[in-house]
């Protein structure tokens, strides 16, 4: 019997792993699909948990001097309500403006673009071609076309409700989250029953805060002084309402790959049309993506250190992934949360082999030095 039994129980869990796999492929699933169906939801939550993250750790300095984390919690949403609002009081004219004007530079690009001829006038004859055999098959298209002319600045204005309720609300949870002062970590150490995962929670926790503040933090200071590097070379170009683009560069660099090159294209786009220009387009370009480049290269790894760095294909892949369930909000905040990710297989004992497929390990972590 004994002998029947130790065959029996490998074949019960050879039946049960296929089982398993469906299982959690199902559940795969059913994640990716909360995602993009709450992506409304989730995009601010998780902007406040990691403001959370990196702001918890300046009011616990705080309540050292005896301020309480209401009032830390007030002082920190003041600060970033008074930094929003100075942010679209003073954006609100030139990126009206520039809104207004692009479905014009949109035409003025197309024009020049046809006027080059060859292959490009050839490409473009195709398809007005294309478009009139349409046209002729399907004569209600036409009543569409009305519509279209101004569907961009349309579009971007009747956005703009959801995306300041969307910062309300984060904005909002932040107060709460900072207000609970130790609660969210004593509510995480108590789910556990051994002291040794309770100190390893706090641990975990105090990582991710001192890490993720000092990277975000220093990541933002650097961009602001690449923006302003942006905005100053773009005003010397001559390139109209050249803050925007100061501020864009700000925002764009915290998109690894991309952001650099996305803005380094709108830059040469406009240049394009309002300096008339190739070579000076191509200069506005160049000068776009030598400025980011610098920051990237020389800048950022001495100020940050080299020692979060992640596995480029993994990276690009996380960006590519929240790219595509969150757009261009979720390329900003795939980098923040890769980080957390690996802060936290770093600090667990038996997810260190992920750990080091998501990038470097952390020499200087906890779990490092208790298994030294």
């Amino acid at each position: 019997m004994q002998t029947e039994t130790e065959h029996s129980e490998p074949v019960t869990d050879k039946r049960s792993k296929p089982l398993e796999i469906a299982i959690i492929g199902i559940f795969c699933i059913l994640l990716l699909q909360a995602l993009v169906w709450a992506s409304d939801f989730l995009i601010p939550v998780t902007a406040a948990c990691l403001g959370y993250f990196v702001l918890n750790r300046p009011r616990r300095l705080l309540a050292k001097i005896g301020i309480p984390p209401v009032a830390s919690a007030t002082l920190f949403t003041a600060i970033l309500t008074a930094l929003i609002v100075v942010l679209l009081v003073q954006l609100s004219a030139p990126a009206a403006q520039f809104i207004e004007d692009l479905p014009s530079l949109m035409d003025e690009i197309k024009q020049k673009l046809s006027a080059a001829g060859g292959t490009l006038e050839a490409i473009n004859d195709a398809t007005v071609a294309a478009e009139e055999i349409i046209d002729g098959q399907d004569a209600e298209t036409v009543e569409v076309e009305v519509v279209s002319n101004t569907g961009i600045a349309a579009t971007l204005f009747s956005m703009a409700p959801g995306f300041l309720s969307r910062i309300l609300f984060a904005l909002i949870l932040i107060f709460f989250l900072i207000a609970s002062g130790d609660m969210f970590l004593t509510k995480t150490v108590q789910s556990f029953e051994r002291f040794a995962d309770k100190r390893r929670a706090v641990e975990v926790v105090h990582s991710i805060e001192d890490r993720l503040g000092y990277y975000l933090g220093g990541i933002a200071v650097i961009n602001a002084g690449l923006g302003v590097a942006v905005g100053i070379a773009m005003h010397l170009w001559g390139l109209p309402s050249a803050v925007i683009f100061g501020f864009m560069a700000f925002g764009l660099n915290f998109v690894p790959f991309l952001g650099g090159l996305m803005g380094a294209t709108i830059a040469a786009a406009v240049a394009f049309v309002s300096l008339d220009g190739t070579w000076a387009a191509a200069g506005v370009f160049a000068t776009y993506i030598v400025l980011t480049s610098v920051e990237g290269q020389f800048i950022t790894p001495v100020v940050i250190s080299r020692r979060m760095r992640l596995n480029t294909p993994v990276l690009f892949l996380f960006v590519a992934f929240f790219a595509w369930i969150w757009s261009i909000i979720g390329m900003i905040v795939a980098l923040p949360i890769l980080i957390v990710l690996k802060i936290a297989c770093d600090e667990t004992q038996s997810l260190q082999t992920l750990a080091r497929f998501l990038g470097d390990f952390d020499e200087n972590s906890p779990s490092r030095s208790r298994k030294a």
